[in-house]
């Protein structure tokens, strides 16, 4: 069954993170994504390692972990886009391409010829997609952009943390993230208007504007008050309780989201009180009067195993989950149901096939499409010039003697 983007293809200018995230989500929706990689060097992330892909006999191999979590369903090519004859050779094409995506600083690509400005009147009905670290406009625009620069920059990291500790940016690199989704879903609206219009258009993400999009209800909480919310640690800014607790063998969290919830976790817990006490009785009340109550939750949920939350909790209907190891995430029934470990063949692995994280998109009439694991730098270009340019292998070898692929 063909992904819903199938028979499209994208030009893919990015590295990094915010970029690749973006072209990996529309390679798994069934787009042809080639991606382009300077000859020799390729995309930065293929050294952002250990640890490395292994082969059948544990040996590490070339490939960084790093490059195979945004790169799956991509075809590499290597092409100089600082020489004409490789700019000629981009041209021709994006001549047969339907998306473009870059995450050039502002202006890099104009002295390549292959700013939107310079295609636009040749390719009207090209969509344009550039993820920078601050966007095209605005006092910061050509400022370079990094995934911890913008965590804190955004508001995250004030947020973030204990309250009596410093600033914590996430786990995982959210800004980059959450740039390359919002570019994603960008672009699948600029085709629907494609579609019903003819035209192409120019898509310009941030990735600042993208964390304080992120902000979200911490973000509402101030601009409703005007009083920053400071960092809550595991806690949520307006449910109590809501959050991680010490039992006695490990930690779990607890999320009484409403009221009948939390009276239901007070009889299992044996105080019906608690949940009839005019300073707990609400959610609001147990907001305003959050210190008190979790100091009295946390001496409770202390005194017996995290068995006997997590069963009996579920069993009364109150939301309690572990708070799990990624090897305990990666052996979880649920996770291993919906298929979110996927295992594709690779060549750098041999018969060991690499263990990649799978696409959580699950749609009805169509599906995502695992097609190529991530590639080894160049291994499609001589495919690639003879599927779109016609180019033989005697072409290909003498650009490749020339260092232009």
């Amino acid at each position: 069954m063909p992904g819903p983007l199938n028979g499209l293809r994208v030009f893919d200018l990015t590295r990094i993170l915010a970029g690749p995230t973006c072209t990996q989500i529309l390679g798994d929706l069934g787009a042809d994504v080639i991606k382009v990689e300077q000859p020799g060097k390729g995309d930065d992330t293929r050294r952002f390692a250990p640890p490395y892909l292994k082969d059948e006999d544990g040996n590490e191999t070339n490939e960084s972990a790093y490059f195979s979590s945004a790169n799956r369903n991509k075809r590499s090519i290597t092409l100089d886009l600082t020489s004409p004859e490789g700019q000629e050779l981009a041209l021709k094409m994006i001549a047969k391409s339907d998306i473009l995506v870059e995450n050039f600083k502002v202006g890099g690509l104009e002295k390549y010829g292959l700013s939107h400005d310079q295609l636009k009147s040749d390719f009207p009905g090209l969509i344009y997609c550039s993820i920078t670290g601050f966007g095209q406009t605005g006092p910061y625009a050509k400022r370079p952009g990094y995934d911890v620069l913008i965590q804190a920059m955004g508001g995250f990291m004030s947020i973030t943390g204990e309250p009596d500790g410093i600033p914590q940016k996430a786990g995982v690199p959210i800004a980059d993230l959450m740039a390359g989704m919002y570019a994603a879903v960008s672009i699948n609206a600029a085709l629907r208007h494609r579609e019903k219009t003819g035209e192409g258009q120019h898509i310009d993400i941030g990735m600042l504007d993208t964390m304080v999009a992120t902000l979200s209800i911490m973000g509402m909480n101030y601009l409703s008050t005007g009083e920053d919310p400071g960092r809550l640690g595991n806690s949520h800014p307006n449910i109590v309780p809501y959050q991680a607790f010490a039992t006695a063998d490990g930690n779990i969290v607890l999320a009484a989201a409403n009221d009948e919830q939390f009276k239901r976790f007070c009889d299992f817990a044996g105080v019906p009180e608690l949940a009839e006490d005019e300073k707990y009785r609400t959610n609001g009340l147990r907001v305003r009067n959050r210190e008190a109550l979790i100091e009295k939750l946390a001496a409770l949920m202390a005194e017996k195993p995290s068995k006997h939350w997590l069963e009996g909790l579920e069993k009364v209907n109150v939301t309690c989950g572990p708070i799990n190891t990624l090897d305990q995430v990666f052996n979880d029934p649920q996770v291993k149901s919906r298929g979110m470990k996927l295992e594709m063949p690779h060549p750098a692995t041999g018969d060991n096939p690499v263990r990649l994280i799978a696409s959580p998109i699950r749609m009805s009439a169509t599906e995502t499409a695992n097609r190529y694991s991530p590639p080894l730098l160049g291994q499609h270009t001589e495919e690639v010039l003879a599927e779109l340019l016609d180019l033989g292998p005697d072409e290909v070898a003498k650009l490749r003697g020339r260092g232009i692929v």
